[in-house]
């Protein structure tokens, strides 16, 4: 592919994205921004030595959302509602799948403006750390549209209901302190250092094992829409498995000889 449009790195374990299509503010419609995410979900969870991924965007903006003037194609006549839900349901509905369910911790390093669809993407991922340029919308319903990616169920789970409700009722932006005051995010730093913020970030969660990590991951996302009851069953599998491996093995036997673990896996 000549133009990709992510950029990916990495960093011993650490798997960095970056929407690289800065001339279209990193938008995620009309180009290849979801077949690449989802490749790259897929390859990172097949990658067991993967135990966190930074997402973020090439300046001035994280991302823009869906590319308005790529809407023009849906006012064409001919063009049915159904041939819509089904462009929907096989395109951007593909990212929330990809990298909401992916089971490495993902941190979103928001560098500017997170629009429509690209603040939802903030909200796939797990932490979120702002540029004090970012800015964050819900701004669908500014031309006339619905949350047509999971915003509608994301959101609320980042801020809660009623500041949801009036993020997607209004389109209104909040900046950096204020999404940080509502809980969007957790924590605003200066522009320059994001990337150093996010990257020492991640180095403090892929210092712990990986496959720990994961199951973790997975226990957060399960919680979200599990009874107590269940999730407790579920942990109990999990500890199960977690107290055979050989990375816990090590670090009881690092905190009895009181000394670092060295983590294996």
């Amino acid at each position: 592919m000549s133009n990709p449009f992510l950029k990916i790195t990495r960093d011993g374990a650490i798997v960095t994205l970056t929407m690289n299509q800065p001339e279209t503010r990193n938008a995620l419609t009309g180009n290849n921004a979801v077949a690449e995410f989802v490749q790259a979900c897929a390859d990172i969870a097949l990658d067991r030595s993967v135990r966190v991924l930074i997402v973020t965007g090439a300046d001035p903006a994280f991302c823009s959302g869906g590319n308005v003037k790529d809407m023009l194609r849906f006012q064409s006549p001919d063009l049915q509602p159904e041939a819509i839900r089904e462009e929907y349901r096989n395109g951007i509905q593909r990212l929330p799948k990809a990298l909401y369910n992916l089971d490495v911790p993902v941190i979103a390093a928001v560098n500017g403006p997170a629009i429509g669809a690209g603040l939802d993407l903030s909200c796939m991922c797990d932490i979120r750390i702002a540029s004090e340029k970012a800015t964050f919308a819900e701004s669908f319903v500014k031309v006339g549209i619905v949350p047509g990616d999971g915003g509608a169920w994301l959101l609320p789970r980042a801020v809660g209901m009623s500041k949801a409700a009036e993020m997607a009722f209004t389109g209104e932006a909040l900046n950096a302190q204020q999404a940080l005051a509502c809980g969007l995010v957790s924590r605003v730093v200066p522009h320059e250092q994001l990337l150093d913020e996010a990257l020492a970030l991640a180095r403090k969660i892929a210092a712990n094992p990986g496959g720990v990590l994961r199951m973790t991951k997975r226990l957060l996302r399960e919680g979200e829409r599990s009874s107590l009851e269940s999730l407790l069953e579920l942990s109990a599998g999990y500890q199960a498995l977690a107290h055979t491996t050989a990375d816990h093995h090590e670090a009881v036997r690092a905190f009895i000889e009181k000394r670092a673990p060295r983590f294996a896996g």
